[in-house]
């Protein structure tokens, strides 16, 4: 009788994180960031979980919004685009919210992209967002999360 009793709590639990991660997540809070004079609203991830869903599944965002990941400490940061619709470009962003490299990143694929060096924040806005508006690598972001 327990192991049934275990195997249906697995399945679950499963069962429960596997439709989660087929939903798209709830608005998360905000911040505003700038880059020139450029305003951008960005949902702030910080946590594991909000890291793991982003974006995925969502169908809209506005135009000048935008998620930023936010890590404990600075690493190597590598994104997939998997179950994720819309096209992006993922800026990856020093403590002092210095773009480090820029990756244009295609719906739905599994190809990755990864920070030339360790940083502790990424930024993801529609794809060509930061072309658009001329910015590059070196360019800087501006907001409360950036050290001055």
């Amino acid at each position: 009788m327990r192991q049934v009793n275990t195997a249906a709590l697995f399945m679950a639990l499963t069962l429960g994180s596997a439709w989660a991660q087929d939903q798209p997540q709830e608005k998360l809070p905000a911040v505003e960031l700038t880059a020139g004079m450029h305003r951008i609203v960005a949902e702030v991830a910080a946590t594991p979980q909000q890291q793991m869903i982003g974006l995925m599944h969502r169908r809209d965002m506005g135009a000048n919004e935008g998620m930023l990941f936010v890590y404990e400490a600075s690493g190597q940061q590598c994104f997939w685009m998997r179950n994720t619709l819309l096209p992006l470009t993922i800026a990856f962003i020093d403590d002092d919210g210095r773009i480090v490299n820029l990756a244009d990143m295609q719906p739905m694929t599994e190809a990755s992209h990864c920070s030339a060096k360790p940083v502790r924040f990424t930024l993801e806005m529609h794809q060509g967002w930061f072309a658009k508006r001329g910015l590059k690598a070196g360019s800087r972001l501006r907001g409360a999360p950036f050290k001055p």
